[in-house]
Formats: C-alpha cells, structure tokens, sequence
C-alpha cells in the first residue's frame, strides 16, 4: 500500500524559507514521478513542481527560480525548498505520487496524472 505523507509546513516571514519533505512508502520514490501542488483558501489545487525517474524536474512559472525540487532515494523522500517566499505563497502544499516513471509535457501539471496523495502541509507567509 502507497502511502503519501507531507511535513515541514510552518509560518515565515516574507522573503524567508521552509523545505517541505515527502515521505512515500510502498514504491521507490526513484522509479517514479513526484509531484507537488498547492490550494490556497478559495482557489483552485494548483501545481507546484515535480521530480521524475530521470531528474528532470518542472516548475511552475509562479515559484521557478525560488523553488527547488529534490529527492533522496535512500530516504524514500522528496524535498520541496521553497525560498524567496512572498505574500502569494500560502496554501496547503500537497505531494503527490505517479504510478508512471515520467510524465511528459504537460501531464506533470494535472492532478488526475497522479495516483496517491497526501494529506498536505500548511504553508503561512506574514510579517
């Protein structure tokens, strides 16, 4: 059974830092892709970054070049190092886990390309 967890969530200011941290377990986090997504109070689940089985990894226009999306095999887990936050950050950041090694295009974006999500993690940016 895949289970998804997320942490790491927390409050800072802006221009600050977090890394958020996913955890899967039932499947090699290597051999497949890793996505991360966020909803913020009132909007739409949108998407993050992901990871895939060869390291190609994908941004969305939002938060590329101030994220960084990582993975360490051995720990099962997938990193999200969010820095440079700003006021439009907030949300519950989710992980989600692809039973397919690569999504290519734009199927990195679509919530329906992953199988097993997790529960997610709050994100708050104030001053």
């Amino acid at each position: 059974q895949v289970q998804v967890v997320e942490s790491g969530g927390g409050l800072v200011q802006p221009g600050g830092s977090l890394r958020l941290s996913c955890v899967v377990s039932g499947f090699r986090v290597g051999q497949h892709a890793i996505g991360w997504f966020r909803q913020a109070t009132g909007k739409e689940r949108e998407p993050v970054s992901c990871i895939t089985d060869d390291v190609s990894t994908y941004y969305s226009d939002s938060v590329k070049g101030r994220f960084t999306i990582s993975r360490d095999n051995a720990k099962s887990t997938v990193y999200l190092q969010m820095n440079s936050l700003k006021l439009e950050d907030p949300a519950v950041y989710y992980c989600a886990a692809a039973a397919l090694p690569n999504l290519w295009g734009s199927r990195w974006s679509t919530q329906k390309s992953y199988d097993y999500w997790g529960q997610g993690t709050q994100v708050t940016v104030s001053a």
